[in-house]
Order: C-alpha cells, then sequence, then structure tokens
C-alpha cells in the first residue's frame, strides 16, 4: 500500500518500522536484502525514486515502511516542502510507528542533514536506531572510524546513544541482526521485558 497522507495508511494495528536515509545511501537495496526480494522497493541511479509512504506487509505480523529520502536532489522546491510535510507528518503523528531506522553511509563522516534528522527524532522521543549501509566498500577501520565519529558527535547532546547495526546489501551482513531487533521489540510490544539489544 501506497500514501502520501499518514492518515490513509493501513489502520489494523499492526506495528510499524520506517526506513529512511538520504538519497543513494542504499536504502532500497538494503529493504530488498532483508526481504530477499531484488524488486520490491525501487532502485535507481537517479534520487528520489520514493516519492510515497510505502507499507510492506512482512510475514503477516508487521509493516515495513519505505519513507521517501530526505536529501533531496534535483527536485522542485514545491515537491521538497510536500516531501518534508509529509514524512514529518508521519513521523509525529503515526501511532503504530514502532521504530526509525535511519540509514547512513559508512564512508561518509556525520554529515549535517543527518545529524539534524537524527536530533529531530530524539527531540520529539520517536525510537530510532542508525543503520550503517555499504560497510562492504571499505575495511573495518574504516568503518569504525566513522561509528565512533557518529557516537562522539552525538554524545554531546545525547544521554543514550540509539542502537546502531553495520549492514552490507551486497554481503548480506546484518540482515540477521536487523530482522532479529525487530523480533526483539514486536516480542517486547506482546509482553513487556528487557529493551531489545540488550
Amino acid at each position: 500500500m501506497s500514501n502520501s497522507d499518514y492518515r490513509r495508511c493501513p489502520d489494523d494495528g499492526r506495528p510499524e518500522y520506517a526506513f529512511i536515509g538520504r538519497s543513494n545511501v542504499g536504502k532500497s537495496s538494503l529493504i530488498n536484502m532483508l526481504t530477499h526480494n531484488k524488486g520490491l522497493a525501487k532502485t535507481s541511479v537517479k534520487p528520489g525514486k520514493t516519492q510515497l509512504i510505502n507499507h510492506f506487509l512482512i510475514n503477516n505480523e508487521w509493516y515495513l515502511v519505505d519513507l521517501p529520502g530526505y536529501g533531496y536532489a534535483r527536485i522542485s522546491k514545491t515537491a521538497r516542502e510536500k516531501w518534508q510535510r509529509m514524512i514529518t507528518d508521519y513521523m509525529l503523528r503515526r501511532e503504530q510507528l514502532v521504530n526509525v531506522f535511519v540509514l547512513v553511509d559508512s564512508r561518509i563522516p556525520p554529515q549535517a542533514i543527518d545529524l539534524e534528522f537524527i536530533n529531530f527524532l530524539g527531540r520529539n522521543g520517536i525510537p530510532m536506531s542508525i543503520v550503517f549501509t555499504k560497510i562492504d566498500k571499505q575495511n573495518q577501520r574504516e568503518v569504525a572510524a566513522t561509528v565512533n565519529s557518529y557516537k562522539r558527535v552525538l554524545n554531546e547532546d545525547w544521554e543514550e546513544l540509539p542502537y546502531m547495526l553495520l549492514t552490507s546489501s551486497v554481503s548480506q551482513y546484518g540482515r540477521d541482526q536487523l530482522l532479529d531487533y525487530i523480533d526483539q521489540i514486536n516480542a517486547q510490544l506482546k509482553s513487556p521485558q528487557d529493551p531489545p539489544g540488550e
């Protein structure tokens, strides 16, 4: 199901896990890797392929939500403002939203646009995790340096850092960890216990 308004999204009460990131962060490839479906999310060399709130029902239990990126390239100011309003409304008002996975490129040091979005979620108390993509493109030390840079910057404002995961759509690294994390949250929703990821 695809919509431009959070009020027209599925109303069956199932938990929703949103995936969002800057253009060209590898979001569609990650979603296709997680679901083992190469054609599920549309991949494109041209940024801005995702333009709606897209719900995919997983195992009849939860929704994977594919959102438009927040680093817009070559689109009109009107379209940019429309997307931003659509995403903000979804984030702030969607009761079924359980967690937002913010995707960042593991090859790039912390960018202002990513930090602004992460801090926006934090200020509004929206549960979120950071997913580092494309870790196959560099060595472990370089990936660790990027992760540590994010931790260092976020530690300036955050009392507790968000959960962080490393992924590669090419090698499928991190797939099981991410899906297990979602399973833990779903299990906790059914019977509250310890926070997931611990």
